[in-house]
């Protein structure tokens, strides 16, 4: 492959993840959250409940400030703290699923149904190739945090 294609392709990508970016702020706003509340909100629909320790690891939030999203997401109801069953230690933070999606999934029915359309365009083929970039980058940014994490 030629390095102007990479360029295109690596310019393309970062015109994607602006877009996306921008998108999912103006989705927020929409729904009274910033940009990184929303996205926030989004590891606990992916993962369920957490502890604000494993909440921080994710986000790479401190402590401090996982408490202040945490609350920001209570006092909305959006998630509720509950002591573990196993260890009443611990608390965990529960996502009100049907309250979060309540919330944002009228703002997203358009996009998700022209990004299906748009999926369903492509050949098995192309969804391959689109499916082995996609999980290629993912796993690129993984290592990236990761190196950064550790240094």
């Amino acid at each position: 492959m030629s390095s102007e294609a990479v360029s295109r392709i690596r310019k393309l990508s970062q015109h994607y993840a602006y877009t996306s970016i921008e998108m999912h702020e103006h989705i927020a706003r929409k729904a009274g959250l910033s940009g990184t509340d929303q996205k926030y909100l989004g590891f606990f629909l992916t993962k369920g409940a957490m502890t604000a320790g494993e909440l921080a690891e994710v986000t790479g939030l401190t402590t401090g400030a996982v408490t202040g999203l945490i609350d920001r997401f209570e006092k909305r109801k959006l998630v509720k703290r509950q002591f573990a069953k196993e260890d009443r230690r611990k608390v965990l933070v529960v996502p009100e699923t049907d309250k979060i999606m309540k919330l944002l999934a009228p703002l997203y029915k358009s996009y998700r149904s022209r990004s299906e359309e748009l999926i369903a365009s492509f050949t098995e083929e192309e969804l391959e190739i689109i499916e082995k970039y996609l999980q290629s980058s993912i796993g690129i940014m993984n290592e990236t945090v990761n190196q950064i994490k550790n240094k």
